[in-house]
């Protein structure tokens, strides 16, 4: 799978995430009005997102395309509706 992402890309993500995570950590501790907490709450959701959207279109354009290329259509068809599926839960 990790032919089909730019995993130094995902990775630099990750890691802003976690730092925004520790971030908040740190601010329910240091009595951070909610307002604030929540703001950062939404950037770390967005940012997730975007990992996710990033693994999403990588699948396709790799993985999907691969698959229909080769003519196994039920089992690329298959992996592309599990990964919908579970795209659409972020």
């Amino acid at each position: 799978m990790r032919q089909c992402m730019d995993s130094e890309n995902l990775h630099r993500r990750i890691h802003r995430i976690i730092g925004q995570l520790n971030a908040i950590d740190k601010m329910i501790d240091e009595d951070i009005p909610c307002e604030d907490i929540l703001i950062q709450v939404n950037a770390v959701k967005g940012a997730t997102h975007k990992v996710g959207q990033i693994i999403f279109e990588g699948h396709i354009n790799h993985c999907v395309k691969e698959g229909l290329e080769h003519g196994d259509f039920d089992r690329t068809i298959g992996s592309l509706a599990k990964a919908v599926e579970q795209f659409s839960k972020i």
